[in-house]
């Protein structure tokens, strides 16, 4: 996710159908070798398009939308985000079984050339007018923003949580005498939690919820999972409190998403990059501290405590 700080030099620049084809190049790299260094520098390029493509991607949505319209398209997006974790891992496994890396690498080629074809075509130009772009000024601008500060360690936090599980989860599986299989099937259902989150935010803000109120109820919702989580490690049944974490996180983000970069309308591609860069910073961080700490209801306790300080100090 660092090789987004290299996007910001010209990645944005670029529009999402050679982001596309950066990434279908690198698959096609690593599908052709078996040399474990040129795999890990196509993984790099792909990195690379990723971390751009999600920047351009949100950026178009910010040109499109505004206000809880925006928060309603990135509750949609955060249900596609939520099913491909589900799709990714049972299509993953099936490819490998069939052709190991290589057909997963294939299977990832083919998806982004036909994305590219598509955006090729039928992408529209969202961006209404042009703007000098004052790298500068800008960094020196967001830097010295609170809000963006607290978004983007709100953005980190509950994507720590989240991905804490995965990261840990496996583990605490297996000191209870459960095997890859069963934590699979448990990543499904988390997934589903994740939808049902998305899909509850969307539902509120169609009832004129205000989304500073829905940050408080993803806040207080964390808190509940991880505490659940922290008291029921020892049992399988902590993955009842863990839905509770997920459905905090489809609910938190879009809001946090769609608010952060409200005051930079006219440079939402730049303060895109450097908010993307933050707080992709800021989740390499907290994955790696929880690797330390390596035990997943302390590392949920202490996001959960964060994302209830961060969200008490946000200014809508």
């Amino acid at each position: 996710k660092v090789l987004a700080f290299i996007g910001l030099a010209h990645g944005f620049l670029l529009w999402a159908g050679d982001i596309l084809f950066i990434y279908a190049c690198a698959s096609l790299v690593a599908m052709q070798t078996d040399n474990f260094s040129i795999i890990m520098f196509a993984r790099a390029l792909s990195a690379f398009g990723i971390a751009v493509g999600s920047v351009v991607t949100q950026t178009m949505l910010r040109d499109a939308f505004n206000g809880d319209e925006l928060s309603k398209v990135f509750s949609l997006m955060g249900m596609g985000i939520s099913i491909s974790p589900v799709l990714g891992m049972l299509l993953g496994g099936q490819l490998t079984l069939a052709g190991g890396y290589h057909y997963v690498f294939l299977a990832l080629f083919v998806m982004a050339l036909l994305l590219f074809v598509y955006n090729l075509f039928k992408l529209p130009e969202t961006q209404k007018e042009k703007h000098p772009i004052r790298l500068g000024a800008l960094s020196a601008r967001i830097l010295k923003d609170s809000k963006i500060w607290l978004s983007a360690i709100l953005v980190a936090l509950y994507n720590t949580a989240l991905f804490s599980y995965y990261q840990l989860g496996a583990f605490t599986f297996s000191e209870l005498g459960f095997g890859s299989e069963q934590f699979g099937y448990s990543g499904i259902a988390l997934g589903v939690g994740t939808l049902l989150g998305s899909y509850l935010n969307k539902a509120l803000l169609s009832k004129k919820v205000s989304q500073r109120t829905l940050l408080w109820v993803s806040a207080m919702q964390l808190t509940v999972g991880s505490v659940g989580v922290y008291i029921m490690l020892d049992s399988i049944w902590f993955v009842a409190p863990m839905m509770l974490v997920v459905i905090s996180f489809g609910i938190a983000i879009p809001n946090v998403l769609s608010t952060a970069l409200s005051d930079y309308k006219q440079q939402a591609g730049s303060a895109g990059a450097l908010f993307g860069l933050m707080y992709y910073l800021l989740i390499g961080g907290g994955l790696a501290l929880a690797g330390v700490v390596q035990q997943l209801g302390v590392v949920l306790m202490v996001c959960s405590a964060l994302a209830v300080l961060a969200t008490l100090l946000r200014k809508q």
